[in-house]
């Protein structure tokens, strides 16, 4: 049975993950708010908030999981030639609302987006906080690539990232995956399956797993604060 969150307790506790539906997959909980405490809280324990503007908050921990270790992210030889030859400059926290707004913009065959105005002020304030990071790319001072997403520990959380050039949201992967790699994370939660993540180097995983390597990684000390003089050694 899905699980009703109280919106005036923001420290109430999530139902164990394991109780999420098989269908549709991972849904766990409605309801609730989108305060810094109970993102927080959700995401160390395997969980995220996704939903659009006509639905009411729904939270899912799906199983498998998809991930990324930063050490494993694949670079084909035409990613490679883009890294090589293109005039792209890459940055952390920057432009976080730029990213996030970007992110959010409606593709073609797809005009509602599920980053809703309440989402994006909320990851805005967790980035204030110190908590959510943006990559971006930018290509003769023009931004044409990025993603955002969570730190806690050592493990990042990806919520979405967009592309207006060639490459430019995997070369925003990349440089994301090779800072953390050499800052000791050791994970970036990629949520659910695409092709594009796959080919990235991205792989499944049982949920058990995932949530025990959360257990382990997200407990260690990792950097804090914003990210745009670079990611800080713990």
């Amino acid at each position: 049975m899905i699980s009703l969150l109280d919106p005036d307790n923001p420290e109430e506790r999530f139902p164990p993950v394991e109780f999420a539906e098989q269908e549709p997959d991972g849904l766990l909980a409605i309801g609730g708010d989108l305060s810094p405490t109970r993102l927080l809280n959700a995401y160390r324990q395997g969980i995220f908030p996704w939903y659009s503007s006509e639905q009411p908050i729904l939270w899912w921990s799906p199983d498998p999981r998809t991930v990324l270790f930063p050490e494993h992210i694949k670079i084909s030889r035409s990613l490679g030639k883009s890294l090589r030859n293109r005039n792209y400059h890459c940055s952390f926290d920057t432009a976080f609302s730029d990213v996030i707004n970007a992110c959010a913009m409606p593709l073609p065959g797809r005009e509602e987006t599920w980053i809703t105005d309440e989402m994006k002020q909320a990851y805005i304030h967790l980035h204030r906080l110190g908590f959510a990071h943006s990559v971006e790319v930018r290509e003769d001072k023009r931004l044409v690539g990025g993603l955002y997403g969570i730190a806690i520990g050592r493990v990042f959380f990806g919520e979405s990232m967009f592309s207006l050039a060639r490459d430019a949201s995997k070369i925003a992967l990349v440089h994301l995956a090779r800072s953390l790699a050499a800052r000791g994370f050791g994970l970036i939660d990629c949520q659910v399956y695409t092709a594009h993540l796959i080919s990235l180097g991205a792989e499944e995983m049982e949920r058990k797993r995932f949530c025990e390597l959360l257990q382990h990684y997200c407990n260690q000390p990792g950097p804090r604060g914003r990210w745009d003089g670079g990611i800080d050694a713990p």
